[in-house]
């Protein structure tokens, strides 16, 4: 079962996105905000991480290249869950090393298919259009 950190500073989007995961067969863990992300990453392995860009206190790019900087995270896949849309943010994500963007609010179907390709195992980055939400 892969185990997914959910970074989410909204409690009613992390339970919304777990529930989701969890009835797909994903392990769930929440975390509220970018520093609480980093503590829980030293203690367990998570094999996705699906990180909200705009948190409290740090923001998730830092959280992002602070996890990524260690060896273990390397090659986990962390993807930015956000509402950040205007032009050229998601570029900016993405250069910032984030592997996939997924925009909120989420459409569940296209959630689960982006999610079931890192479930395989896909460590490349996964096409990068964003997910348009109706």
């Amino acid at each position: 079962m892969k185990k997914v950190l959910v970074v989410e500073d909204d409690n009613i989007s992390m339970e919304l996105v777990s529930e989701i995961l969890n009835a797909e067969g994903f392990k769930t863990e929440a975390a509220s905000n970018g520093l609480e992300a980093i503590r829980m990453t030293d203690k367990v392995l998570y094999d996705i991480i699906l990180m909200d860009i705009e948190l409290p206190g740090m923001d998730g790019i830092e959280a992002t290249r602070i996890i990524k900087n260690r060896i273990k995270y390397k090659d986990v896949p962390i993807i930015a869950y956000t509402a950040s849309a205007m032009r050229g943010d998601k570029e900016r994500i993405m250069k910032a090393g984030l592997d996939d963007y997924i925009s909120k609010p989420i459409d569940v179907s296209d959630f689960i298919n982006r999610m079931e390709k890192y479930r395989n195992g896909k460590k490349n980055r996964l096409n990068q259009n964003s997910l348009v939400i109706g």
